[in-house]
């Protein structure tokens, strides 16, 4: 605060709010002033009836007179469980505008993404994923920030926003240093819980925040009594004015203009009655107020109330059973009392027919004041003509969910369609709020099985501890049969692997496997056990499992995905042992219907999840076939951003991407790859296995171009250290951590890392020198310390490598040979390994075995031709070391 007196052309609600309003006109200005401009969030705070809409309202005015285009929606108490409620009101008008065809061209593949949860696009059949339609949402900002630059969003009452719209709102505060648009938000302190007060948090960091907004001054409160009602108030009528309103700017006025229409003077001997005309303003008062209209007049706000949005003339009519010309008059009287207004521009809102009450304190005094047996059962009318008005079971769910149970299977059958519809514009939480508000309906015992299924499925990405409990009640429970039935067992597995359960998860599996007659039910089941134990990275491995899988993939011929998937991970299973490569290839080849995935198998079906076709990437990429891995690895990344999937699933196919370019030699694009995985691993969750994939690969990454000190700051940012999932990461991460630490002069801890990837591999019978090449790393570790073991150590890695018989694996295995020689015999080995590593697909590793050979040999042209490949890859490491070598030859 800084003056005690506004500005002329304010209003009286912005008395000392001088340095709130300099500060929203320099944003302002600051947009206008070039279209390349970043954005800007500002973000007012204060206990209610401090001013906050009147400074939305003030911004308004001053962006209008600028030439700005103003948007502004508003939380509503009644409406948190209403999905995307705010961010519809925010984005809808200007989406509806345009023509169907203008606004899929305008906002492009977000289209189907964003346009379910804006409500101007029918949902796709799949459950939608959450953080694509929150990213699709701000793409939508980002387009018509453009469109209609200079553009200014005020949202009002945000801490009654839905979880959907904060969740946005932190993602768009983000990126606003991009998008060139004024983002003004008004709430109240302490208002928030749960993950909605963690996205507000996130937003309000990016933002500027004004001081918390205080109460008026009694000089304030004086100058503010005789702008309204005369100067001839005397100074004591002022004192009691203060003192009545505790300085409250919106208690104040409303105050003040009690006293202007009641004509009452101005004078110390009437400031008595001051008191009693404040609380006809607002709360009690409000309800007085609304019985002197008539019972009309308060049937109809009650029924505004309880409506909440969207509310029209009409709907309102038809719910407190008024004709319409008696509803037009009830809105006029409620208008006229300043309780109801008709939104439009001098409201600081967008013209339109809907309703709504003058300040969110009247609308919830009206709310609170219907007595509580004739709200819920009013709630059960309004949900009735939601539905009557076409606005489907989703915009109903609100109301049932405030109605008492009564066993009305209607009401069950509406809750679990509203759902559906919840799960296919990206709100699990809402579509969970539903489901089990129906379990208390209860449903028949034929179908409480049925929707027990459907509310484990809702909460399993983001509860699967809940999912677990969900999922265990509707198995043990008649009414889940065939199909339904696995499908829910698999549910289960995967709520307890993502629970970091993987031991249970496997034993449900096969126990379902063991009692279920179905043969064609049972191979797929055991399909799944066999997953869930090839990804498991736990220390050991369930005796004779490899043969077992072996011996049923030998009798599938991939004629269905259950045979397709056994194929899969039996060929996973064998690369992972270090088996031939070729039969590896042969076994992935025989899964694939005209050398694609399978209806049923791709990376966005959910009957198997992504976690066969990553395997099936991941033996391709490991046996050197990488133009086979590197097409499946893209299609995975353009499935799930053309499907929005940009939570886990995209982080993983954006690792994926990294691995193949890591595995090709592209290290700069394996490194642009692999961050932008840990940017998306970061927003999901540290500590999944999808994170440690991300960060992983991008070690490996680092290490391969020579940054080291790069490569260790991350690793000690991001925890990259024991202990590891319990989930498989490629490349093995003890592995990598072991050369990590060799890299930088941490020798000791470095072999004992490596000793312990070498157990864990043991364990797990996993030998491929590929994929966890502790035993060649370890080997130059002790090459000067112990010479016997290291040579012991080479000589078993080639051994391991000839089996699997790629020549990446070889030409690793003979380079680490020869690194432990000299002379003529160092000399061969390194040039056998640069023939192996010049006919394999992995361009950094043939980079390196040319610049070893061209230091054993003394070769400037093999040095040459190792510094051309090396800048190449993108390996500074490499370039420094071949550069140092061709300087000693000159020397």
């Amino acid at each position: 605060m800084t003056e005690v007196r506004p500005t002329a052309a304010a209003p009286a609600s912005l008395w000392e709010r001088d340095e709130e309003v300099a500060a929203i006109a320099q944003a302002v200005d600051t947009l206008c002033a070039d279209r390349s401009s970043s954005g800007s969030l500002l973000v007012c705070r204060g206990e209610a009836g401090r001013g906050k809409t009147a400074l939305l309202a003030e911004t308004r005015r001053i962006a209008e007179a600028r030439g700005c285009t103003v948007w502004s929606p508003r939380g509503g108490e009644t409406l948190r469980s209403v999905p995307f409620n705010v961010v519809r009101q925010l984005l809808q008008p200007a989406l509806v505008s345009m023509l169907p065809e203008e606004a899929r061209d305008y906002l492009g593949d977000w289209y189907d993404i964003a346009g379910p949860a804006l409500g101007i696009a029918e949902p796709g059949d799949r459950q939608a994923d959450p953080q694509g339609v929150c990213d699709g949402l701000v793409a939508a900002v980002s387009r018509l920030a453009r469109r209609e630059w200079p553009l200014v969003l005020l949202v009002d009452d945000v801490h009654w926003a839905d979880q959907e719209t904060l969740r946005w709102l932190a993602a768009l505060a983000q990126r606003l240093d991009e998008i060139p648009v004024l983002l003004v938000i008004a709430r109240r302190p302490d208002d928030v819980a749960g993950d909605g007060a963690r996205h507000l948090q996130e937003a309000e960091a990016a933002g500027r925040p004004f001081a918390p907004l205080s109460a008026l001054t009694p000089e304030a409160t004086a100058g503010l009594t005789r702008a309204t009602v005369g100067a001839h108030a005397d100074g004591a009528f002022c004192r009691e004015v203060w003192a009545v309103t505790d300085g409250n700017p919106y208690d104040t006025v409303e105050l003040l203009a009690k006293v202007r229409d009641s004509e009452m003077e101005p004078v110390e001997a009437r400031a008595a009655e001051l008191r009693a005309l404040n609380r006809s303003a607002r709360g009690g008062g409000v309800v007085a107020r609304l019985e002197q209209l008539g019972m009309d007049a308060t049937r109809f706000a009650w029924a505004v109330a309880v409506l909440g949005t969207g509310v029209t003339v009409d709907m309102v009519a038809r719910m407190a059973t008024l004709d319409h010309d008696a509803a037009v008059r009830c809105a006029e009287l409620l208008a006229a009392d300043r309780i109801l207004t008709a939104p439009g521009p001098d409201a600081g809102r967008p013209a339109g027919d809907d309703l709504e009450f003058v300040h969110p304190l009247i609308a919830s005094a009206v709310y609170e004041s219907i007595p509580g047996a004739l709200r819920t059962a009013m709630h059960g009318i309004a949900a009735q003509l939601v539905t009557d008005f076409g606005l489907g079971a989703a915009a109903a769910s609100r109301h049932l969910l405030e109605v008492h149970p009564e066993d009305d299977q209607d009401v069950v059958r509406q809750l679990r369609e509203a759902a559906r519809e919840h799960l296919a514009v990206g709100a699990p939480d809402a579509a969970r709020r539903c489901l089990e508000r129906a379990l208390e309906e209860p449903p028949l015992p034929e179908t409480h099985a049925q929707v027990l299924y459907e509310l484990g499925c809702a909460t399993l990405l983001t509860a699967p501890a809940t999912t677990i409990g969900h999922l265990r009640t509707a198995l043990s429970m008649p009414g889940l049969d065939g199909d339904e039935r696995v499908d829910a067992v698999f549910r289960l597995s995967q709520a307890l692997l993502h629970n970091d359960q993987m031991e249970e998860a496997v034993r449900t599996v096969e126990a379902e496997a063991a009692r279920n007659p179905d043969p064609s039910a049972r191979l797929r089941l055991q399909a799944v056990q066999y997953m869930w134990e090839g990804i498991h990275a736990g220390e050991t491995a369930s005796p004779g499992r490899s043969a077992r899988l072996a011996e049923l993939a030998a009798t599938c011929t991939g004629r269905n995905n259950a045979e397709r998937a056994l194929l899969i991970l039996r060929g996973f299973d064998a690369m992972t042992h270090g088996e031939n490569a070729e039969e590896v290839v042969e076994l992935c080849d025989r899964a694939l219907v005209n050398g694609r995935l399978a209806p049923g198998l791709g990376w966005t079906d959910t009957e198997w999840g992504l976690e066969l076709p990553m395997m099936l990437a991941s033996a391709y990429a490991y046996c050197d076939r990488l133009d086979r891995a590197e097409t499946l690895f893209t299609e995975a990344l353009r499935a799930y951003e053309t499907a929005g999937w940009s939570g886990g699933h995209l982080a993983l196919a954006h690792a994926y991407v990294g691995l193949g370019h890591r595995r090709r030699g592209r290290l700069r694009e394996a490194e642009e790859s692999l961050r932008a995985s840990l940017r998306i691993a970061e927003r999901v969750g540290r500590g999944l296995p999808l994170y440690w994939s991300a960060i992983c690969n991008l070690i490996d990454t680092l290490l391969a171009r020579g940054h080291v000190e790069e490569a260790r700051s991350l690793a000690d940012r991001y925890g990259f250290a024991p202990p590891y999932p319990s989930t498989i990461v490629l490349p093995d991460p003890r592995t990598v951590r072991g050369r990590l630490l060799l890299a930088t002069g941490r020798t000791k801890e470095g072999v004992n890392e490596l000793e312990a990837a070498e157990k864990a591999a043991a364990a797990r019978g996993r030998h491929n020198p590929v994929v966890v090449p502790w035993a060649t790393d370890l080997a130059r570790a002790l090459a000067a310390e112990d010479p016997g073991r290291a040579a012991h150590l080479a000589s078993d890695a080639r051994r391991q490598a000839e089996r699997f018989g790629t020549d990446t694996a070889i030409g690793e295995a003979l380079r680490c040979a020869a690194a432990l020689e000299t002379g003529p015999r160092a000399v061969r080995l390194a040039a056998q390994a640069v023939t192996y590593l010049e006919a394999s697909p992995c361009q950094y590793e043939h980079a390196a075995a040319r610049v070893e050979y061209g230091i054993a040999a003394r070769s400037k042209a093999e040095l040459d031709r190792g510094l051309a490949l090396a800048r190449s890859c993108g390996s500074d490491g490499l370039v420094a070391k071949a550069r140092e070598a061709l300087a000693n030859l000159a020397d």
